[in-house]
């Protein structure tokens, strides 16, 4: 059983399962988060949901791309959790599949293509309080748990 953040399903409410993958970019000490303006102003780790028919490496690849601009190495599979949630911007009530990988920024390509996204470089005591998911905390505190002391 994957463990739930967040809150419980809304009765009556009809869920779509969403997998999604999604990464925490660590880089000289530093987090790169990406930060969505629409619906609701938030902080994020970068990622998004698989398209179908694609493969989950190749859908981060291109969802940290979009959110963030850079390209990223050294993959490795952090964890993963689910949430429920609606999602205004496909008019969706969702149970989100989120696998969380650790990754490095290698490349920094441009801006971010996806609209309302900036990328947005911060100390991860500042990720660990921002992130507007309990999820992504969580895997953060992993993640910087599994780095040790720097």
């Amino acid at each position: 059983m994957i463990k739930r953040y967040g809150s419980s399903p809304k009765p009556g409410k009809n869920y779509r399962r969403r997998p999604g993958v999604y990464a925490v970019l660590l880089d000289k000490g530093l987090i790169l988060t990406t930060h969505q303006a629409d619906p609701v102003p938030e902080y994020q780790l970068p990622g998004g949901g698989i398209d179908k028919g694609e493969n989950p490496i190749a859908a981060l690849h291109r969802e940290v791309m979009e959110e963030t601009g850079w390209h990223i190495a050294g993959l490795r599979r952090l964890g993963a959790f689910r949430r429920f949630t609606f999602m205004p911007e496909y008019d969706l009530w969702a149970e989100k599949i989120c696998t969380i990988y650790v990754a490095r920024p290698v490349l920094r390509v441009g801006p971010p293509t996806e609209p309302g996204h900036q990328a947005v470089w911060m100390e991860p005591a500042a990720a660990l309080d921002l992130l507007g998911n309990p999820g992504d905390r969580a895997m953060l505190a992993r993640a910087l748990r599994q780095a040790g002391p720097r």
